[in-house]
């Protein structure tokens, strides 16, 4: 491992004109404080009809006092950016319409989280999971993920959140080697999807060059992953000079450049390692121009006191 790898964020020059960005808490706290429950798909469809609705009405409560209780944890610990749970409202898009119509019963008290949201200055974000691939070969794969993306942008839309990238939906590129038919997809999205629909690079797939490609033509941002990034292109540092120049060319896909968003992870085990480690301990030096970083580490809000922390004492 070289010196640069090791350097710590100790180590790290910074200019005192720095300022500090807004780090992202991501769907839990390491503490109980911010959790959330949820139910399988299997004991749901077990139940009856009349089983479900009570057992999703408790559920959609439960979590919807959570999420108030996330904005809560973050007013509290300065975090003004929250990503929240992809499966915050589990089974809203079953046919049997239940989880759907709970929640328009419940439309009044979801649009008191973005307006309590809007008065914290807390932005609020989306991550939907791995199933959602618009690049796939399969027709299927792709209505069903067309689908997820319309059930989270209608939980957006009653939770009172904009229809823009303030409010993303952030999602990879999916299938390799498709970026026409990735291109093609987004361009169909309805507007309450592709308003908020943002890409990220990723290890394996897509490389940031090419997602960036992809996010120019769809006319959409890109959120800049570096830790990705190094381990797509087998990096030795975070400051090789193609961190920099791909978290500029990101910046550029932003209509509002203040709103770029950017991830940063490191290594548990090692420079180029893909699992998440407890705390960040590196971050490329052009990070600090970056408005906005979800933290994606496992010991969570832990790990933001700890850069928060460093950043400060630096200042």
């Amino acid at each position: 491992m070289t010196t640069i790898e090791c350097q710590n964020l100790a180590n790290q020059q910074r200019s005192p004109q720095t300022i500090l960005p807004n780090l992202g808490l991501v769907c839990i706290t390491a503490s109980q404080q911010v959790r959330f429950k949820t139910i399988t798909r299997t004991r749901y469809l077990k139940l009856s009809l009349e089983e479900r609705e009570s057992t999703l009405r408790q559920l959609y409560q439960h979590n919807l006092q959570r999420l108030h209780d996330a904005l809560t944890f973050c007013e509290q610990n300065q975090i003004r950016l929250y990503r929240m749970t992809s499966n915050l409202f589990p089974m809203n898009d079953l046919e049997d319409k239940i989880g759907e119509n709970l929640l328009e019963e419940m439309a009044d008290e979801l649009s008191k989280v973005g307006q309590r949201a809007v008065a914290l200055e807390i932005r609020m974000v989306l991550h939907p999971d791995q199933f959602v691939v618009l690049s796939s070969d399969s027709p299927e794969v792709v209505q069903t993920s067309i689908n997820i993306l319309a059930r989270h942008a209608r939980d957006l839309d009653l939770l009172g959140l904009p229809r823009s990238p303030w409010s993303l939906m952030n999602i990879h590129g999916g299938k390799s080697q498709r970026a026409e038919k990735l291109i093609q997809v987004i361009s169909q999205l309805p507007e309450a999807i592709k308003s908020r629909l943002t890409l990220e690079n990723d290890e394996y797939a897509y490389s940031a060059s090419e997602i960036l490609a992809v996010c120019q033509a769809a006319e959409i941002p890109l959120v800049f992953d570096a830790h990705h990034h190094i381990c797509h292109e087998n990096l030795d540092s975070y400051n090789e000079p193609s961190v920099a120049t791909m978290f500029e060319a990101a910046r550029k896909t932003w209509k509002n450049p203040d709103w770029q968003l950017v991830h940063i992870s490191n290594g548990e085990t090692a420079f180029k390692d893909r699992k998440h480690s407890d705390f960040i301990h590196a971050m490329p030096d052009i990070y600090y121009q970056a408005p906005w970083i979800e933290v994606e580490a496992k010991r969570k809000e832990e790990a933001i006191a700890h850069l928060r922390s460093w950043w400060l004492v630096g200042q």
